[in-house]
């Protein structure tokens, strides 16, 4: 149940991403970043719903696990827009103070511990480093 709902929250994001909340996220892109503000909310919003449908479709191991620690990665990876908006005092979502930030921050590690539990990660990752 915990990987479909991270599946969908997935798709959501990666919608909204791409759809009407595309100036929102565009907003949060840190300004250290060399990239096309715009381009990097796209290519987020692609692979996060890459990742959410491949969470409603992967469920053998260790296609899954794997699955689940490339999902925790993605969580990382994205980490440090959290960080910046946080540092930069950026609103966006209804997050318009730094408490609201603060709190956001504490969510994203949360996600990554979700990720890997959904899916078996650590467990499958393990059994894959094992030799035979």
């Amino acid at each position: 149940m915990g990987q479909v709902l991270l599946g969908a929250l997935l798709l959501a994001a990666g919608t909204a991403h791409l759809t009407l909340a595309r100036a929102e996220f565009q907003a949060q892109v840190p300004s250290w970043v060399p990239l096309d503000p715009d381009l990097v909310v796209v290519a987020s919003g692609v692979v996060e719903l890459t990742l959410g449908v491949a969470l409603l479709m992967v469920w053998r191991q260790p296609a899954r696990g794997i699955l689940g620690a490339v999902t925790a990665a993605f969580f990382i990876a994205v980490f440090p827009g959290n960080i910046a908006q946080f540092a930069e005092h950026k609103d966006g979502f209804g997050l318009d103070t730094d408490a609201k930030r603060a709190v956001r921050l504490a969510f994203q590690p949360l996600l990554v511990v979700w990720a890997l539990a959904a899916t078996g990660a650590v467990r499958t990752l393990r059994s894959l480093r094992r030799p035979t």
